[in-house]
């Protein structure tokens, strides 16, 4: 691990991450060899080098006060296996377990079928993270994994955040009313810019939804 430490120092030092729009994902400009880039989010960008492949560097972008709370979120879920560990961290990066496995977003992007079980997973996961005092937040698509055959959260950076969020209610229901009935049973491949237009249309929806009830009150 020591020896892991120093390079994912040397590449903090080496990385820089744009944050281009507050609403995008940050993005890497230069990515020292042999480091590959595993994905990229609203904060952090996460990356693994190929002779280490059990760990990850998640190196912030942007908001970098927020690694504190996310070091602090990993330390009150301790060992779960809905989860990924944190093993280190330093100014700017984290040092995690990493997880193989496909997003939930790519699977309905290539057609590969989600098991119910897998929902029934991250509901187990999230309860769990209650139960510890914890706020599940931002948890979607992106942020969910199935890893051999067992769902799993990838990202906890908002956990912390006593705000309400239906980001999870939501897709559970959009898996249950269209996805289980439709996509499941008859799986095709939706291209990503037509799921990227679903993110953005339900980003302006629960905008819509929110000011409408503010109005209301």
């Amino acid at each position: 691990m020591e020896r892991f430490i120093q390079m994912a120092r040397q590449l903090n030092r080496e990385i820089m991450i744009e944050s281009r729009n507050p609403f995008d994902p940050v993005c890497p400009v230069n990515i020292p060899f042999p480091w590959r880039i595993l994905g990229c989010g609203n904060y952090a960008a996460v990356f693994y080098h190929p002779d280490y492949p059990s760990y990850v560097v998640k190196i912030y972008g942007r908001d970098e006060r927020g690694l504190l709370e996310e070091k602090k979120v990993y330390e009150r879920l301790g060992e779960h296996p809905g989860y990924s560990v944190c093993y280190y961290t330093e100014k700017r990066f984290l040092i995690l377990k990493r997880i193989e496995g496909i997003t939930l977003y790519d699977c309905v992007h290539k057609g590969v079928k989600i098991p119910e079980s897998v929902i029934r997973d991250i509901d187990e996961a999230l309860y769990y993270a209650e139960k510890r005092g914890l706020f599940p937040n931002d948890v979607h698509g992106k942020n969910v994994m199935i890893s051999k055959g067992k769902g799993i959260i990838v990202d906890v950076s908002d956990f912390y955040k006593k705000v309400p969020c239906r980001m999870w209610k939501d897709l559970r229901k959009a898996y249950f009313k269209v996805y289980k009935p439709v996509f499941y049973r008859f799986p095709i491949r939706i291209p990503y810019f037509v799921l990227n237009m679903i993110r953005v249309g339900y980003r302006y929806y629960r905008k819509l939804k929110l000011s409408i009830k503010k109005g209301n009150k």
